[in-house]
């Protein structure tokens, strides 16, 4: 089975949130629509490397944060094994 990966944006959420923005400020400012920025976090469409390069320097992330901030998959339940 090849499934599409699948990312959890919780905490790029709570982080933008955190620095006083909303998605589309967050959107605008990393050079996105904020539609755009609605299709990353419903997994529709992915970020691109200079996003998130730009996504760091506005939400201040350090190198450390940038792969739980961005690349968490989601995690799926098998509902046969429940």
């Amino acid at each position: 089975m090849n499934e599409k990966q699948e990312y959890d944006y919780s905490k790029l959420k709570g982080r933008i949130v955190a620095e006083e923005m909303n998605n589309s400020i967050f959107a605008k400012m990393i050079g996105i629509s904020p539609t755009t920025l609605y299709n990353i976090f419903n997994n529709k469409s992915y970020f691109k490397q200079y996003q998130i390069e730009r996504a760091k320097e506005v939400l201040h992330l350090t190198d450390e944060e940038i792969t739980p901030i961005f690349f968490t998959l989601k995690v799926k339940k098998n509902l046969t094994e429940i």
